[in-house]
């Protein structure tokens, strides 16, 4: 989703409806911020270099840590946006959930938008 000039919240879905997470502002594009869901999870969100946002679970499938919204942004050759796990380095892609380094893996993904 790209983000209009006048945004100034992000929102996930989630099973109560539409809840803010955080201001737009917060966002450093290439970089991500953790946030609690109305359920009690977590998810990471992030703002690419080309305001896109996205949002995935924050839990590290492989360590069971809380890590990835501490992840480094990047993308595929072929031009699939993905986070890296800070600490074992499989990356994720931030559109599907999947997981480029073992097709057996997946993280949630979020729906997300700025208003």
């Amino acid at each position: 989703m790209t983000a209009t000039a006048t945004a100034t919240r992000v929102e996930l879905l989630s099973a109560a409806g539409w809840s803010p997470v955080c201001d737009w502002d917060l966002l450093v594009p290439g970089r991500g911020v953790a946030v609690l869901l109305p359920d009690g999870r977590q998810a990471a969100v992030f703002r690419d270099g080309s305001d896109r946002l996205y949002a995935v679970d924050n839990r590290d499938p492989f360590t069971g840590a809380y890590v990835l919204s501490r992840g480094l942004l990047g993308s595929t050759s072929d031009g699939r946006v993905y986070v890296a796990s800070p600490l074992l380095k499989q990356r994720f892609d931030l559109a599907t959930g999947e997981c480029l380094d073992d097709e057996g893996v997946r993280i949630a993904v979020h729906a997300a938008r700025s208003v």
